[in-house]
């Protein structure tokens, strides 16, 4: 019997444990990034673990989520990664030189090698055939050390593409064709594997665009196979050297195939709020539109921004309309003012943003009230723009440039014929704004360089045997991390400071839960399904455990959260009966005993709720490994004593 691509891989990096679907796996790092929203946190546990020099191939710190500075505090926080990288080993990439996923594609990913980042979008270097997972931050700092990354071996899902995509439907496209078969939660558990014909067809920014929003599906990566397409891109990079041909056997066996015929693709969008809530265009209508946003980590190469520059040639933005564009990289935005694509954006009216995250984060360009705003990002979740009553459309470069001139949602398939785009035979080099670390011995003598916003990690303690506490918070499904710990140029900045940040935990949901939250000193939150989706921001779990939540309590949890609850010592817990969760409300008292003894021994823990005199049963699905991680109150805990 064949094997996947990903199971190549895998087996191929595999340091412990066993391959069997479900078991968990812990598998060699070779390269890894952070951002700096993320990054900051990643580099203070680093130090913490106490190890001198990174043991990767290859590590990336990024400049590209806070870089509005309209205090001390991002600033802060860049120099110190900036100087920790130098001491540390790890290269770093200054703010203005791109997004961390469109550079980390352009320059440093390599097929067939395992990359981990502090971001969830980091399976975008699956589209050149890595395996690309998006962690928490702590994880990065541990595979950083040296150490394995573990995950659950995963079901693999074969999309088996055929034909080719019709003039102006596009790559976005296909992958909210994706969400709106498998949905956010369709991906949980399993790899998505691209295979078939059709593929051949699809340049490497494309592919990437598709793996970039495999995590908006739960899943734990998406891959292309490497291939002459990728060999092509590969050279324009003038980098062939890295390149290996990688793809599954003939005869390899799936846990689940999707048909997916890029003919029969048309253009769509996914609505408000969710990615999966997707529709085509058709259905929609001519909505009237108040504002496009065209880049992000999902559609800001230099292939999205030529198309985007071909359609607003000779044109001007509608008046009603605000159009911004971030180009994805300093080399992105360095060829279109060569081949004079820049000046055909500014002539049309659009704003030129940095190379950032910018209005994909809520860094600024936030819309007006109510207001309707095509973007060609990844995610769409409620207030996520700066706007609590913003409407964001997911859309592709080609839907956001037509519409932004007709001033409604418009189907670009009206603009007639489509010319052939294609990427250069060369691209322009210059990684003069990438900085190598310094030298072993000249590491030595480098300062760290901290800022008085940076704090250190929070103090954590190994399981209470007995959590006997109030129900501090109830929500529902689909809650994401942009809930439990908002983003946008408020709250960003205080990404190092734990204690300041924490007083913006779930206010989203329930203003008061902060205050309420740290007067309880102990509490347990109660949630729905899929608890946790959207990025992979640590900041999530550490800020719960600095206002003292013990236990999380749910239907179930997204991957990326629930391994940063463990990371963070507190313990993820399931309802063995989700009916049960009718059970608990805000404000109810709650004991768990001999909690040490039942996460040592696997046995079902029981809640009982005093307040309603109910006994719940909780499942706590641990592996021995988290299991002493959770025992120890955290992985860098359970790292110290094992380093």
């Amino acid at each position: 019997m064949g094997l996947t691509l990903t199971e190549k891989i895998l087996k191929a990096h595999m340091v412990d444990g066993e391959f069997k679907k479900g078991s968990e796996i812990g598998i060699r790092i070779d390269q890894t990034l952070t951002q700096d929203a993320t990054g900051t946190m990643a580099y203070l546990e680093f130090e913490a673990m106490g190890i001198p020099r990174v043991r990767t191939e290859k590590s990336v710190a990024y400049i590209d989520h806070n870089t509005l500075q309209s205090g001390f505090e991002n600033a802060d926080d860049h120099r110190f990664i900036g100087s920790v990288a130098k001491k540390h080993g790890i290269y770093f990439s200054r703010p203005g030189n791109g997004i961390c996923h469109q550079v980390h594609l352009e320059r440093f990913g390599i097929p067939g090698k395992t990359l981990i980042g502090s971001d969830s979008h980091t399976p975008t270097g699956g589209g050149l055939g890595m395996i690309a997972i998006g962690a928490g931050g702590l994880d990065v700092a541990v595979a950083m050390g040296g150490g394995a990354y573990y995950i659950t071996c995963p079901k693999i899902v074969k999309v088996h593409l055929t034909g080719k995509l019709s003039p102006w439907v596009a790559a976005k496209d296909v992958i909210l064709e994706v969400l709106k078969r498998l949905s956010v939660k369709g991906g949980v558990g399993k790899v998505i594997e691209y295979c078939g014909e059709g593929v051949k067809t699809l340049s490497v920014p494309e592919r990437a665009t598709i793996t970039n929003m495999g995590a908006e599906l739960g899943a734990t990566t998406s891959i292309f196979p490497s291939d002459e397409v990728t060999l092509e891109f590969l050279k324009a990079q003038k980098r062939e050297a890295d390149w290996t041909p990688l793809s599954a056997d003939s005869d390899a066996v799936y846990d689940e195939i999707v048909e997916i015929d890029l003919a029969s693709v048309e253009p769509a969008a996914a609505c408000p709020h969710s990615p999966d809530n997707v529709k085509p265009l058709s259905e929609i209508g001519n909505m009237k539109i108040d504002q496009v946003c065209i880049g992000s980590c999902t559609n800001s190469s230099l292939l999205d921004m030529l198309k985007v520059a071909y359609i607003l040639k000779g044109k001007t933005v509608h008046p009603d309309v605000s159009l911004s564009i971030a180009p994805g990289s300093k080399q992105v935005l360095n060829m279109l003012a060569q081949n004079g694509a820049l000046g055909i954006l500014i002539d049309a009216g659009a704003r030129i943003l940095e190379s950032a995250c910018g209005p994909c984060i809520g860094m600024g360009q936030s819309p007006n009230s109510k207001g309707i705003s095509l973007r060609t990002f990844n995610r769409n979740f409620e207030g996520r723009s700066g706007t609590k009553d913003g409407q964001i459309y997911l859309v592709s470069p080609e839907v956001a440039a037509i519409s932004a001139l007709t001033g409604v949602l418009t189907d670009p398939r009206t603009l007639g014929d489509m010319p052939k785009f294609e990427l250069p035979k060369e691209f322009v080099i210059n990684d003069n704004m990438v900085v190598p670390p310094a030298s072993e011995e000249e590491a030595k003598s480098v300062e760290i360089l901290r800022g008085p916003n940076i704090k250190p990690f929070p103090k954590t303690a190994p399981l209470l045997d007995k959590i006997e506490c109030k129900c501090s918070l109830k929500v529902g499904d689909n809650i994401t991390t942009d809930h439990i710990m908002p983003a946008g140029a408020k709250i960003l900045p205080l990404r190092s400071n734990i204690p300041a940040i924490s007083k913006f935990c779930f206010t989203v949901c329930d203003e008061q839960f902060p205050e309420r939250a740290e007067k309880l000193g102990q509490s347990i939150i109660v949630g729905g399904a899929n608890y946790g989706q959207g990025s992979s921001r640590e900041h999530a779990a550490l800020a719960p455990l600095h206002l003292g939540v013990k236990a999380v309590l749910v239907k179930s949890f997204a991957r990326i959260h629930r391994s940063n609850l463990i990371n963070a010592g507190i313990l993820p817990l399931t309802f063995a009966n989700e009916n049960d969760y009718d059970k608990i409300n805000e404000g109810d008292d709650l004991v768990i005993e001999n909690l040490t003894e039942s996460v040592k021994s696997g046995k079902d823990i029981i809640l009982k709720n005093k307040t309603q005199n109910a006994e719940i049963v909780c499942k706590c699905d641990l592996t021995d490994r988290t299991k002493a991680i959770i025992l120890a109150g955290g992985l860098l805990s359970y790292t110290k004593e094992n380093i």
